[in-house]
C-alpha cells in the first residue's frame, strides 16, 4: 500500500512538472527580441516584447531603442522589420507591427491575474542571451507588493503614477524591459519596467506595469481607434496665422536628409520652449497626439495649427517621454 501511494505521488508530482514546464515554453513562445537604436555611450540596442494579437501586433516598452524603426526576432528565429504604429506617453508602453499571421499570442485579461503573494514567471531577452532561435530567459519570483510607482530616471520623474506590481526577482537588468509577467497558469500578468530607481530611497526598482492597466490602450491600438501617425490630409493656414519653429523658440538640427528626426539644437531665449524647459537634444516625438517622425512632419504639422492656440508636445528626453503645453 506504501508503494502504491509512493508511485501515485511521484506520478502526480512528475506530471505537474510536465504542465508546469508546458505552460511556460508556451509563455515563451510568444515573447519576442527587439533590436533597435543604440550601441553608444553604454545603452544597449536591445529589449523585450510579447505578441498580443495573431496578427503580429507586439506590446513593448517605449524607449530610445524605438528610436528607429526596429527589427524583431521571433521565438522560432524568423526575422522581421517591425513598424510602430503607437506608443503612449502617459505609459511608456508602444505596439509595434510585423508582417506575419497565426502567431501564438498572449490574450490581455480584463481582471487582474494576480495579487500579492502570487507566483509569477518573468521572461525576456535580458542581456541579449538569445539572439536566434534561443528561447527567452525565465526568472520566477512572487509579487512582493502592489504599490503605486514613484519612480525616476536619472533627476527625472516618470510620467506614469499609477499601481505597479512589485516583483522579488531582479528584473531591472539590460534588455528585460517590455518583457512578460505571467501567472501560474501562463496568463499575462504585466509588463516588465524600465530601469527606475525609487524617488525617496534611490533603490533599483523591480517592477511590472499590470495588464489590465494597458489592456484597453492595446486594444484600441490594434482596432484602429488610437493612432499617432500625423493625419493624412490636415488643413495648412496661412503661414502669418499657424505656428511655426520661430513661434515656438525652437531651433533644431540641421535638416539634411529626408528623414531627419526633430532633434532640437538649440532654444531661443524668453520662448515659450523656454518657459517649459525645453532643452538641447530633446526628440520631438508627438504634436498635438500626431506622430512626427520626422522635421518636415513636425513642420507641416505646425501649420495646421492656429499661433493664437496652445501646443502640446510630446518629447524624448534621455530615456524619459515627457509631454509639455508651450502657450504662445
Amino acid at each position: 500500500m506504501t508503494t502504491f501511494l509512493l508511485f501515485v505521488f511521484l506520478a502526480n508530482t512528475a506530471s505537474a512538472q510536465t504542465s508546469a514546464h508546458d505552460w511556460a515554453r508556451t509563455a515563451q513562445s510568444k515573447v519576442v527580441k527587439v533590436y533597435g537604436a543604440g550601441g553608444m555611450k553604454g545603452l544597449e540596442a536591445y529589449q523585450s516584447g510579447f505578441l498580443v494579437s495573431p496578427e503580429g501586433h507586439i506590446a513593448t516598452a517605449w524607449s530610445y531603442v524605438l528610436d528607429v524603426e526596429p527589427i524583431v526576432l521571433l521565438d522560432d528565429g524568423r526575422r522581421f522589420e517591425a513598424e510602430i504604429i503607437h506608443f503612449e506617453p502617459s505609459l511608456e508602453i508602444a505596439v509595434l507591427k510585423i508582417d506575419a499571421s497565426a502567431l501564438p499570442y498572449f490574450e490581455l485579461p480584463k481582471i487582474r491575474e494576480v495579487q500579492w503573494g502570487d507566483p509569477v514567471l518573468a521572461i525576456s531577452n535580458l542581456f541579449n542571451i538569445a539572439t536566434g532561435d534561443e528561447a527567452a530567459s525565465i526568472m520566477q519570483g512572487r509579487v512582493a507588493s502592489i504599490a503605486s510607482l514613484d519612480a525616476r530616471s536619472g533627476t527625472l520623474k516618470t510620467p506614469y503614477r499609477g499601481e505597479v506590481l512589485v516583483l522579488d526577482l531582479v528584473a531591472n537588468n539590460p534588455g528585460a524591459a517590455g518583457g512578460a509577467v505571467v501567472s501560474a497558469d501562463g496568463k499575462l500578468a504585466g509588463m516588465l519596467g524600465k530601469e527606475l530607481r525609487d524617488s525617496a530611497t534611490g533603490v533599483w526598482l523591480n517592477y511590472a506595469l499590470p495588464a489590465d492597466v494597458f489592456r484597453k490602450t492595446i486594444g484600441d491600438i490594434i482596432a484602429g481607434r488610437a493612432t499617432s501617425s500625423a493625419a493624412a490630409k490636415e488643413p495648412q493656414l496661412p503661414r502669418d496665422r499657424s505656428h511655426n519653429l520661430q513661434t515656438l523658440g525652437l531651433v533644431l538640427v540641421p535638416d539634411v536628409l529626408e528623414t531627419t528626426p526633430a532633434f532640437v539644437d538649440r532654444v531661443v531665449t524668453g520662448s515659450p520652449a523656454e518657459e517649459q524647459n525645453l532643452r538641447p537634444d530633446d526628440l520631438i516625438l508627438l504634436v498635438s497626439g500626431q506622430r512626427t517622425e520626422n522635421q518636415r512632419l513636425l513642420k507641416k504639422r505646425l501649420r495646421s495649427i492656429d499661433r493664437r492656440d496652445d501646443v502640446t508636445v510630446t518629447i524624448q528626453r534621455d530615456n524619459d517621454i515627457l509631454t509639455v503645453v508651450l502657450k504662445p
